[in-house]
């Protein structure tokens, strides 16, 4: 089944505003809560749905790359990098990453505020960006990189708690260990229960007494590390992957970030990328395009050997067909490799050669007859591709 798209999905627009977004998602995100429509799976689907709509059109990273591609472009990044789209999508990840959102008000008391400020574990890593140089053959048949990148990683010593030993982390003694505390007002209403995060863990529901000495406390240490990357076939330059999970480790056992993976295009020796086909010039001598000729032209993956008819003109195009590059995440559709022939005449004649071409120029077959007069005049490169497409 499609997914839909992320803007009809929260009733906004490409032009709507980071807080008009925000407001259509928590709007929608009451009206589905779990809380609110217990056992019912359908409105469980469609907060989760909401969910991951908000998580992208939240991030203008994201944002912008999901406007350029669309969902072919999103690769894993929709349900908080990677989970498998709305069905596989946890409510507490919901709630731990939106829950500020319709939490910490009387609503969040109202369907028991689970994301209010509950015990949440650590502070989550940031994303880590990175450049990734990519060349023809990798981005057709896709490629497993092993690249080292410099980034806060776990602190072994500590094991990512912070603490010096077991004995250095104790239960807060604000909230006793939950990581929220609850205030009661009374209102005109009668009595109003609100929860809030624990100022004093920021809900942690514990605190370190003693700290890690080689991590300082953070649970973390800035290091290298090897990642390994399985990159699909059909990336484009310009193109963001998002890994789940692989980014900078969180501070005191929080969730790692993403690693965001830019795509770059490197250039190709003979070869051109236009969308999913390639384009090669093929040079080649008068002779041989009057007696015609079998030439070896340069492909993504080799060499190819092609027949130039005799009497091929300058600026004819060729097809290999599925010589190009595949569609991202699509297993049928692929592109062509196209070669333009270029006739190219020597700048320098000997005297015998020049003798030759005197006689020749007189030859009624080396005159332009009717055909060359029908052709119209200077049609470009990609003009003459629709021709290919349509004979």
């Amino acid at each position: 089944m499609a997914k839909r798209d992320y803007y009809e999905i929260l009733g906004v627009t490409k032009s709507s505003t980071a807080d008009e977004i925000k407001k259509s998602y928590r709007k929608i995100a009451m009206e589905f809560h779990p809380d609110r429509n217990p056992g019912n799976k359908e409105a469980e689907e469609k907060f989760k749905e909401a969910a991951e709509a908000y998580e992208i059109l939240s991030n203008p990273d994201k944002k912008a790359q999901y406007d350029r591609f669309g969902h072919a472009g999103m690769g894993n990044q929709g349900g908080f990098g990677g989970q498998g789209g709305p069905g596989g999508m946890r409510m507490e990840d919901i709630f731990s990453n939106f829950g500020d959102i319709f939490g910490n008000d009387m609503f969040g008391s109202m369907f028991g505020n689970q994301g209010g400020g509950g015990r949440r574990q650590g502070t989550r890593g940031a994303n880590l960006r990175i450049k990734l140089k990519m060349d023809f053959t990798e981005i057709a048949n896709g490629a497993n990189k092993k690249i080292k990148v410099k980034k806060h990683i776990i602190c072994q010593q500590c094991s990512g708690s912070g603490a010096k030993d077991r004995g250095g982390i104790q239960t807060c003694n604000t909230c006793h260990g939950s990581g929220q505390v609850r205030k009661v007002t009374s209102t005109f209403l009668g009595q109003m229960q609100t929860v809030t995060t624990c100022p004093t863990c920021s809900g942690e529901g514990s605190t370190i007494t003693q700290k890690c000495a080689n991590c300082k406390g953070e649970g973390r240490v800035y290091g290298e590390e090897t990642l390994s990357l399985d990159i699909p076939a059909g990336v484009q330059d310009g193109m963001q992957l998002s890994m789940s999970g692989r980014g900078n480790a969180g501070e005191r056992g929080g969730s790692p970030g993403d690693l965001l993976l830019l795509v770059e295009e490197e250039k190709h020796e003979f070869l051109t990328r236009h969308e999913l086909d390639v384009v090669y010039q093929l040079h080649i001598s008068f002779p041989e395009a009057v007696l015609g000729l079998q030439a070896e032209v340069p492909t993504i993956d080799g060499k190819a050997k092609i027949k130039i008819p005799a009497g091929t003109q300058s600026g004819k195009i060729f097809r290999l067909k599925g010589k190009g590059f595949p569609a991202f995440q699509s297993s049928y559709e692929k592109g062509d490799e196209l070669i333009e022939v270029n006739v190219w005449s020597p700048q320098h004649l000997t005297h015998e050669e020049r003798d030759m071409m005197e006689k020749l120029k007189n030859s009624p077959n080396f005159k332009p007859g009717p055909e060359a007069r029908q052709e119209r005049e200077e049609r470009g490169f990609f003009d003459k591709i629709k021709d290919v497409f349509s004979s």
